[in-house]
């Protein structure tokens, strides 16, 4: 039989505590979550879409973000099991889905999709899981 002599128990055990207590208790990993996710809508308001939003067929300037409603009414909101990021507009959807709209539902909005997030905004905020469970064990 091997025996196995852990001189350190106290750190260890402390690192466990550490890390059931930041499972249980997510509201601070959740925050991050939905502080990533409100930066990359604000990045694709910035960028014009990503990919690129479609341009105005029947007026000047750039789509979405002229009287910046829109963009001003996006918040997030995070608990201990949700991290959340939208907006309250009613005319959000028509624009994030495309669609067709107006009297009669005459007038054809392009999908202009403002709340999605790119394969790299997806790979950030793996990271900061990864991130938040390896300072849960520092």
């Amino acid at each position: 039989m091997i025996d196995i002599k852990i001189d350190n128990l106290f750190v260890v055990l402390n690192q466990i505590e550490r890390l059931q207590q930041g499972v249980e208790n997510r509201y601070l990993l959740m925050r991050v979550l939905s502080g990533s996710m409100h930066t990359a809508v604000m990045m694709n308001f910035r960028r014009g879409g990503r990919p690129k939003w479609l341009g105005l067929e029947y007026r000047h300037g750039k789509p979405l973000i002229d009287s910046g409603a829109l963009r001003g009414s996006i918040s997030s909101m995070a608990d201990n099991d949700t991290a959340l990021v939208g907006t309250n507009m009613e005319y959000a959807a028509i624009h994030n889905f495309g669609g067709m709209a107006g009297r009669n539902r005459k007038v054809r909005i392009p999908q202009r999709e403002f709340m999605t997030l790119t394969n790299d905004d997806k790979q950030g905020l793996m990271d900061d899981v990864q991130t938040y469970f390896q300072n849960l064990i520092k």
